[in-house]
């Protein structure tokens, strides 16, 4: 009965979509679907409408509410323009830029975007081809725009396509821009309520000039050209894997006066199907195959890949062995903070105002950098746009250092509110040349921080759970473990819980509660042992499954010590998930 009940709602949605405010290609996909004896397909593509988020759109493409389509897009454009024209009533005109990345019909939606946006009396910046989602945050700076959206579905499989908001800070919105824009978005029930002819006068296509704008910028970062003069030639392997990081991080390596870029010309080719990968994400060993492999065969010294919007940078360097090894999010963040830091104090750019950023799920060594070296830190909520809230906050009163999350997103420069792959990229071959410059590798030099700073390793670890029963299931675990807090684990004391529901922390040492001083609520937990190690846990926003960030602290003598050290801290994690029974 329930089936029965679903299939009727699902038809009647359908057949909505058979109207003449759809085009003839909708319409006859959408009579296919509503034939076909068997319905998943119609059922999938319309048993629910396709969320605008806090984050914007994101999904599979295709026909129906369900699905990334000219429609979805559509209504989308038009809630946000119906909010911008609220919010910015006062002025005389209201500007957006738009951008997009590789991804199979990025370039449609972002036309039919520009096309909505004007003919809702909004001027339109429209980059004349795919760019990283960085530069879409700069342009939107430089413009002086109010808004801006990028079609972008980052590092997700090739039937992915998602549309990402941003605010006149260059930033993705938060509170309460977020929940008024969803709001208006909500109110657009069908394709009548959106204004898809466009007013072309309104749409400027911008391209080239914003490119060296933002390239100038990006050099401006460089804290060791010296360093650079002396190893220029030095062999870097890049890798876009597909994406739109083939147009500019060539050029920013050069721009730093790098000569020896050495390409993978099967992964240059910029394609939505993402050819040569099953998943286009730098996270991924397997995405990272070709780009090593290149290194090898080329004696290069590091490796570096973005993901398809460049917002999200990939480095793999030798290790003791002088075999390529794969470096983390969370290492990638540490020696960006550990090198911009050190080089700062050695230039004497420090005054005492300065600030680092880091997310509360990424590592812990971050702080302790900033702390021995006394610059104030900040921990915020997963996802950049909590950093680039604290970075409007602290605008003109306090001076921005970096800020990263343990996702290799990392933000080194503060014209860009978004993590962003171009300037990473650049920075971090110009930390492989200084560590050249003073007799080591990218290894080396991650060894003496862990020397000085202490050891850590962190693991992330994630348990699916699908369905309808699956989240039950995961809303009963994270109830569980605030109903019995967990004491210990795997044999050291927990000696403080953070629970950002509630924004209460709890002091198991001195048995007090402390207030967590935090923007708004959310769903994570943190316990923190004894022995310096870190347990979150948070549901996942967008996918069926609870996720575990894990960070083990150990002491690190030398360089020699690091095998028995890594073995340990292994040892530590498989007692730990042990213990949590995961």
């Amino acid at each position: 009965m329930e089936n029965e009940t679903l299939l009727k709602e699902v038809e009647s949605k359908a057949k909505n979509w058979l109207s003449d405010s759809y085009d003839a290609e909708t319409q006859a996909e959408v009579k296919r679907m509503l034939e076909n004896e068997d319905k998943t397909e119609l059922i999938e593509a319309f048993y629910k409408d396709l969320e605008f988020g806090t984050g914007g759109l994101r999904g599979i493409m295709g026909v129906g509410t369900n699905r990334m389509n000219i429609y979805t897009v559509g209504a989308a454009t038009q809630g946000l323009s119906n909010y911008l024209k609220k919010e910015f009533a006062d002025l005389d005109e209201i500007k957006v830029v738009i951008g997009h990345d590789c991804r199979n019909n990025s370039r449609k939606f972002a036309e039919i975007s520009a096309d909505i946006f004007s003919a809702n009396g909004i001027k339109v910046y429209l980059f004349d081809d795919l760019r990283p989602t960085p530069e879409v945050s700069y342009a939107i700076r430089k413009l002086g725009c109010q808004s801006g959206i990028i079609l972008t579905a980052s590092h997700n499989p090739k039937e992915y396509n998602g549309y990402k908001a941003y605010w006149n800070d260059g930033a993705q919105m938060i509170s309460p821009h977020d929940k008024n824009v969803i709001a208006e978005v909500n109110k657009i029930r069908s394709a009548k309520d959106i204004e898809f002819k466009g007013n072309k006068e309104l749409i400027e296509i911008i391209g080239e000039k914003i490119d060296a704008a933002y390239i100038d910028q990006i050099k401006t970062i460089s804290l060791a050209p010296e360093s650079i003069e002396r190893h220029k030639d030095m062999k870097i392997v890049y890798t876009p894997i597909h994406g739109t990081g083939v147009r500019l991080i060539p050029r920013a390596l050069e721009a730093f006066s790098f000569t020896n870029i050495i390409h993978v010309p099967e992964q240059d080719v910029v394609s939505g199907d993402f050819p040569t990968v099953v998943s286009p994400n730098p996270e991924e060993p397997a995405a990272m195959d070709m780009a090593i492999k290149k290194a090898i065969e080329t004696d290069a010294e590091i490796v570096l890949a973005s993901d398809p919007d460049a917002d999200r940078m990939g480095l793999a360097v030798k290790n003791n062995e002088g075999e390529f090894i794969l470096i983390n999010g969370n290492q990638i963040a540490v020696l960006f903070i550990y090198y911009l830091i050190t080089q700062w104090k050695a230039k004497g750019k420090l005054d005492g105002n300065e600030y680092v950023v880091k997310t509360i799920v990424t590592t812990e060594l971050i702080a302790k950098i900033a702390k021995k070296n006394d610059i104030e830190y900040y921990d915020c909520y997963t996802g950049f746009k909590w950093i680039a809230a604290i970075m409007r906050e602290n605008e003109g009163k306090k001076t921005y250092i970096g800020g990263g999350e343990e996702s290799y997103g990392f933000l080194p420069e503060d014209f860009v509110r978004d993590k962003d792959a171009v300037s990473s990229a650049a920075l971090m071959a110009e930390i492989a040349a200084w560590a050249k410059d003073n007799g080591k590798t990218l290894f080396d030099l991650l060894q003496e921080i862990y020397i000085e700073y202490g050891y850590s390793k962190e693991k992330g670890i994630s348990v699916v759970k699908k369905g309808k029963s699956g989240a039950e299931e995961i809303e009963a675990m994270m109830t569980n473990f605030r109903n019995h807090p967990i004491t210990e684990i795997a044999g050291s004391k927990v000696s403080m819980i953070k629970d950002y529901a509630t924004l209460t922390g709890t002091d198991l040492l001195l048995n007090e509660k402390i207030t967590l001083n935090m923007p708004t609520t959310s769903n994570v937990l943190q316990y923190f042992t004894e022995d310096g190690t870190k347990v979150s846990i948070r549901p996942s926003g967008t996918e069926p499954k609870i996720k575990f960030y894990v960070e083990v602290s150990g002491e690190l003598k030398d360089k020699a010590s690091l095998p028995e050290t890594e073995r340990k801290a292994e040892e530590k994690i498989e007692a730990l998930k042990a213990s949590l029974g995961i």
